[in-house]
């Protein structure tokens, strides 16, 4: 009995196995393009209204199998080429297939504006895109840089691999206002608080799109989508196969103007299999090494501030140089010589002193010690003399010291920064495909790399180490993914800091300022002017100080390797982010599609892990977690035979720490006519308060402390029991003596910035070959997350008087709201068109403007020009068989002034032209280019603070990338 059960269990199975056999069709075919004949490879092959599919390898090759009963349709298609359907009628039949190339402006289907695929063309926000063909052919370094060129887009460049992007307005250097997503993750340092998408991410060779949302988009992406999103996304393994590499060397600093002429490499490699139907993976990996661009701006920055003023080392003995560091260190050599007398016990005999050198206008230094030995005796004049207290007492009295601020002698950045930077990106994913309808994946992205960062110092990000690891399941409908985010800070330093430690080990300040001290009273009195025995005695202060590059010896690295929190100016923030994040289009399971209605939802939870170990942020006794929850809706309805399509969104979000907000966005596309649409949207955005503007706990270069807004911190430095006073009021008490003009500052409700706006704007595709796009916006901001700078005294219960000098009183700045709005305003227009012979040409204007400021004093960052321009001219294919190519890429703006944490000042209108040559191989699906950035070496600067950029040019080579 068991023997026939066996037996029938068995003979089922075959069946069941020879059933499915029989069902199933394998299709097998090769794609090539019509002209050429050339294989075509990443073409979709799919079965007309089904899931099933392929796409074709680097050989133009495509195989697969289906349950679909025969027979059926299978539809061919890829950018550039026209559409194809052939009819499958048996098992194992070859489908060999020519596309004609035909490319069509406005055909680019775009996701990020709704978080559903749609044409470009209808899409109910403005939005920019590059394809993975414009980034081969890009004249640009590499494939972060185009987005410089993009409408609306600005830039600042803190180094040669740190870049930040911002949108209509608020750009510095690591934006906040602005989401940056790689790969369907938030890019954002979770600790030092910047998207570090140009330094750790994705490979060049692995980008498959990049997509951007100027402005507002909370309404979608949470927290930081102030001013926009980009979203920059990576190649399936399924699509894209086969192995390919770029090998690009160049060279920079051709006119050693900064440095010496330098090479700059960029290697690059990506290896893609399908392994079959089911599994496909891919590895990736990129090394870019480069001498760095010079931050050398010598501009005198204005004490007690951060814009720059006039004079020089030579001028201004209170010099402050933007790019020297160290000579942030300040002292009043008035105040030290009075400091002197009172530990000598002589204070009651200065007065008597000072009228002898009035009553002897002639007396020298020599007549002055003859005096003093007679009024203190041999044995101590003795004593005095060899604390140099007989010099302060002659200088004092001659009236050298009153009201001289004197600084250390700073070092310049070239001689504490190393010039060498690097870095190095590895990427992989193992893809699943569950069913043919649901698809699995595990990815990583892990960087490392050296550059430097302009926040409210320079910062040396040395061996910055940062992974992204992301497993995700995804079906045509929806979506659920869990990543995380771990930073490490590496070996990065404070170059502010570090540099102002080193001059205190290498000679401290004392020592220093009585060598200067009593050199300055020699020459004065020997009869040299002010300006020479300034610079006497700084030449007799600085005797054996240490020249060139520091950045390199025992002492300096002993300071920039030992942690803030002990001393020295290293970071050690190994912060992490976790996500969990989730989404369901819901209109095919309800059965709207077909009643042209369209419902989305969304929920994501977040937690921030802040470990800095003291060294950035209040953490000392443990780590602090911050957790965020939000969760959108989204509906949209297509009317009047879709001629218009409204839609309407919402999201809320809550902060551990804040309350809960709620962002509504509504939008209209009307269809003027056949590709031509006019769209209207009203957008609200916010952003939680960056961890930084939380929990940081940072002296920074001056010696000021930098607070986060969060009352913990305020409680802390006990606020209510030795109060605070307003930067302004201190100085004017410190200017006019009077204490009755010290105001005490005062700190608002800590929340949430947020704004509203609302946009007009057009896109039209003229004959297939203009296309058209248009905007306008006007924004509103409240709530404006800032900083004030806040005095108080050192020791509670001190007499106004401590307040007179910073030895006395301590410097905050704290993370506030500025009360009052900001109104913006800006517009765009783009026009790109298609001519004969494969030329194309594109250019784009637009202009961006901040309204009235609440205050005088209010510092709004907004940094932008109020006019920039972008043109470029290509050709996609002349000459021999079409296979020269070439682009130009000119980019204009106007000069404005910046407003940075770190300096102020203004930045000199620039233009720049890029521009490649490259060479095609169709057999092997080869290029070659030779090109360059800023081709004609007119060095220009983002940011105030931030490095000269000059021309790099390059030649090279990329295998199997098209």
């Amino acid at each position: 009995m068991r023997r026939s059960r066996y037996g029938l269990l068995a003979l089922g199975t075959v069946m069941c196995i020879s059933a499915v056999a029989q069902q199933s069709t394998t299709v097998t075919g090769s794609i090539k393009n019509s002209q050429t004949k050339e294989p075509i490879s990443a073409v979709s092959i799919s079965i007309k209204g089904g899931t099933a599919g392929t796409f074709t390898d680097d050989k133009g090759n495509f195989r697969f199998s289906t349950v679909q009963k025969l027979p059926f349709t299978i539809v061919i298609s890829s950018v550039g080429y026209t559409t194809k359907e052939v009819s499958v009628t048996s098992n194992n039949q070859v489908v060999n297939a020519d596309l004609d190339v035909s490319f069509t402006l406005g055909e680019e289907v775009v996701v990020a504006a709704s978080r559903v695929a749609e044409r470009i063309l209808e899409s109910p926000v403005s939005i920019e895109r590059i394809s993975n063909n414009a980034i081969r052919n890009t004249a640009a370094v590499n494939y972060y840089d185009m987005i410089t060129n993009l409408k609306g887009v600005d830039v600042v460049s803190a180094s040669l691999t740190f870049r930040s992007v911002g949108t209509r307005g608020f750009n510095v250097s690591g934006n906040a206002r602005m989401n940056q997503i790689m790969d369907g993750m938030d890019n954002q340092a979770p600790g030092l608080n910047f998207s570090v998408g140009s330094i750790i991410g994705l490979t060049e060779l692995d980008v498959d799109n990049i997509e951007l949302l100027p402005g507002a988009s909370s309404a979608l992406y949470g927290s930081g989508g102030m001013n926009g999103t980009l979203l920059i996304n990576s190649k399936n393994p399924f699509k894209y196969q086969g192995l390919s590499f770029q090998v690009k060397a160049g060279i920079k600093d051709i006119d050693g103007a900064q440095r010496p002429t330098s090479k700059f490499y960029d290697w690059s490699v990506r290896f893609a299999d399908k392994i079959n139907d089911r599994w496909a993976y891919k590895i990736g990996a990129q090394y870019i090494q480069a001498q760095d661009w010079l931050a050398n701006q010598p501009d005198n920055r204005q004490r007690g501030g951060t814009a720059a003023t006039t004079g020089t080392r030579y001028t201004d003995p209170n010099y402050d140089g933007i790019n020297l560091y160290g000579d942030e260190t300040t002292q009043n050599i008035g105040q030290i010589a009075q400091s002197v007398f009172g530990a000598a016990g002589i204070s009651a005999f200065v007065p008597n002193f000072n009228a002898f050198l009035a009553a002897n206008p002639g007396a020298t230094q020599s007549d002055f010690n003859a005096v003093l030995q007679g009024a203190v005796g041999a044995t101590n004049y003795a004593a005095l003399a060899a604390q140099g207290v007989n010099v302060f007492l002659y200088g004092n009295g001659r009236g050298y010291f009153n009201g001289v601020n004197v600084s250390r002698t700073g070092y310049d950045e070239k001689d504490v920064i190393s010039p060498e930077t690097y870095n190095f990106k590895l990427t992989g994913a193992l893809h699943y495909k569950l069913t043919e309808k649901i698809e699995a994946s595990l990815s990583a992205n892990w960087g490392i790399g050296n550059s430097v960062y302009t926040g409210s110092d320079r910062y040396s990000l040395k061996e910055l180490k940062m992974g992204q690891y992301k497993l995700e399941l995804k079906a045509k409908n929806w979506f659920l993914k869990a990543y995380t985010t771990h930073e490490n800070a590496g070996n990065a330093f404070n170059a502010t800091i570090t540099t102002r430690l080193y001059n205190e080990a290498w000679k401290p300040s004392q020592t220093w300022y009585f060598q200067y001290m009593a050199a300055y009273t020699g020459a004065r009195s020997a009869g040299l002017d002010i300006l020479s025995s300034h610079a006497t005695a700084r030449g007799v202060a600085d005797q054996g100080r240490p020249i060139g590059f520091i950045g390199n010896t025992p002492l300096f690295k002993s300071i920039a390797e030992k942690p803030i929190s002990q001393g020295g100016g290293l970071f050690l923030d190994r912060s992490r982010l976790n996500v969990f994040e989730g989404q369901y289009n819901l209109s095919d399971d309800l059965k709207l599609t077909e009643h042209g209605t369209d419902v989305l939802v969304g929920a994501n939870l977040k937690q921030y892990v802040l470990n800095s170990q003291g060294t950035l942020f209040a953490d000392t006794t443990g780590n602090i977690k911050i957790n965020e929850f939000g969760a959108y809706l989204q509906i949209s309805q297509k009317l009047l035979n879709d001629v218009l399509k409204l839609t309407v969104s919402g999201r809320y979000d809550k902060n551990t720490n804040f309350e809960g907000r709620f962002t509504p966005r509504a939008s209209a596309v009307v269809k003027l006519a056949q590709d031509h649409h006019l769209r209207f949207s009203y957008q609200t955005a916010y952003r939680f308060p960056t961890t930084q503007n939380q929990w940081i706990n940072l002296t920074v270069g001056g010696g000021i402390k930098l607070i986060g807004g969060l009352p913990a911190l305020k409680n802390f430095y006990n606020f209510s029991g030795n109060p605070t006073y307003t930067q302004e009021s201190v100085g004017t008490y410190r200017a006019t003596g009077n204490a009755a003009a010290l105001v005490q500052q005062t700190y608002g409700e800590f929340k949430p910035e947020s704004m509203q706006s609302f946009e007009v704007g057009y896109k039209g595709l003229v004959a297939k070959k203009l296309l058209i796009d248009v905007y306008a916006y006007w924004a509103n901001y409240k709530d404006f997350l800032s900083s004030v700078n806040a005095y108080q005294a050192r020791v509670a219960g001190s007499a106004p008087t401590a307040l007179l000098s910073d030895a006395n009183s301590f410097i905050y700045t704290v993370s506030v709201n500025t009360p009052g709005s900001v109104k913006t305003s800006g517009w765009g227009a783009s026009a790109e068109y298609l001519l004969p012979a494969n030329f194309f040409v594109s250019a784009n204007v637009y202009h961006d403007e901040i309204g009235a400021l609440p205050s005088a004093s209010f510092t709004s960052y907004f940094n932008t020009p109020k006019y920039r321009l972008n043109a470029a001219l290509s050709n996609s294919g002349f000459g021999k068989d079409k296979r020269f190519g070439f682009t130009l890429q000119y980019r204009w703006q106007n000069s404005f002034y910046y407003e940075g944490t770190f300096a102020s000042g203004m930045i000199d209108w620039m233009r720049t032209l890029d521009a490649v040559v490259s060479y095609k191989i169709p057999s092997t699906k080869s290029i070659i280019k030779v090109g360059g950035t800023n081709v004609f070496n007119k060095y220009y600067r983002t940011g105030f603070g931030s490095p000269q950029i000059g021309g790099l040019y390059y030649v090279s080579f990329g295998y199997n990338v098209f």
